[in-house]
């Protein structure tokens, strides 16, 4: 499947290479090594669900294991059972076809930019999900493997889910669906029952530094290493914290949440300030994926207590999760006010804080 190539991706970050041109894979090696030996078996699962945080490296992977399967269609060949990795040169046909998507093998299921509206839908629509099975009922353009990625499993809706399951259920042979999940657990059991789960972990700060430039990072090593020591384990994140601006805005936030449950209003109020203009969005966005990965942090810390009472000391946290993630869709919906709404924000995680560790 091809798509006009000036067209926006929401599978891509500007101004880094797309994972389908990323033939280097870092920090995954055990995953790899799974999917290489059930694919030497003679047996590969016909679907798998690669699971973990955003930005990780997930779509990396999909991307290289159909590059292997479709560039070596015999799981038997002399050349399969040599291979140290899934990697295939940057040179081979296959891969230039993928890079190019004009592989006939394979299919991309994810969200395509609508040219009418001039805008990026915010889910997989189930009509594209059906042009994605017929994909696999059509008489083949290429022989051997057809395989399909999904690039989000949480962008398709309702429908495209229960579209996609009917294919798994009764998958035609020699298929592949390399389903990539950012929260694989609200994935429908049923597609779960149906695919082998790999998860995929969080990245060491070394690795988010080669990964990020092989993807092709200009920033100085020392931004990258701070932006990789901030990046909680995901390249996507350490890259967009590669701008001076936006990781001052990131430290300035962090020492701020090291200070809860005491919030010093004064310095409250310069960062909602700071992040209350539109020219700021990218500010913002750094800003609010600070804060949740603060909460998260807290939250594995409550859990691992080990004193009987994480329950108690989760409860909170997850409380003011879902209260904060409503809150900012409600402000991204009504375009409410980032001031008020930053400030709300410290005052809610200072008073979850402050129950947690009062259970």
């Amino acid at each position: 499947m091809s798509e006009a190539p000036d067209h926006p991706e929401a599978d891509r970050l500007p101004g880094f290479a797309h994972p389908r041109e990323t033939m280097d894979l870092f920090g995954h090696e055990a995953a790899e090594a799974a999917f290489l030996a059930a694919y030497r078996s003679g047996r590969l699962p016909h679907a798998w669900i690669l699971g973990g945080p955003e930005g990780i490296g997930k779509a990396t992977f999909a991307y290289r294991a159909a590059r292997f399967v479709l560039a070596h269609p015999d799981p038997l060949s002399p050349a399969v059972h040599a291979a140290a990795s899934l990697a295939v040169p940057a040179d081979h046909p296959v891969a230039r076809k993928v890079a190019a998507q004009s592989h006939g093998g394979l299919f991309v299921l994810r969200r395509q930019w609508n040219a009418e509206k001039k805008s990026m839908p915010t889910q997989i629509p189930v009509e594209l999900v059906r042009k994605a099975l017929d994909f696999f009922g059509s008489t083949a353009a290429v022989p051997g493997w057809r395989v399909c990625i999904v690039d989000s499993a949480e962008d398709l809706n309702a429908n495209g889910a229960n579209a996609l399951l009917k294919t798994l259920e009764e998958p035609p042979s020699r298929s592949l669906f390399l389903v990539v999940s950012h929260l694989p657990g609200r994935i429908m059991p049923t597609i779960r029952s149906r695919a082998r789960s790999v998860a995929l972990r969080p990245l060491q700060p070394g690795q988010i530094v080669s990964a990020a430039t092989a993807a092709g990072s200009d920033a100085s090593p020392d931004l990258l290493r701070e932006a990789a020591e901030f990046g909680e384990g995901s390249v996507r994140r350490a890259l967009k914290l590669t701008d001076e601006d936006t990781i001052a805005v990131v430290r300035h936030i962090r020492a701020a949440l090291a200070r809860l449950p005491a919030i010093d209003w004064l310095d409250a109020h310069a960062v909602a300030e700071g992040l209350a203009g539109r020219a700021s969005d990218a500010d913002f966005e750094a800003a609010v994926e600070t804060m949740f990965g603060w909460l998260s942090e807290q939250a594995h810390r409550a859990a691992g207590e080990g004193d009987g009472q994480g329950a108690a000391r989760l409860a909170p946290l997850a409380e003011v999760w879902d209260k904060v993630a409503r809150a900012l869709r409600e402000a991204k919906a009504f375009n409410l006010d980032r001031r008020a709404l930053i400030l709300s924000l410290f005052t809610d995680l200072s008073e979850a804080l402050r129950a947690s560790r009062a259970a």
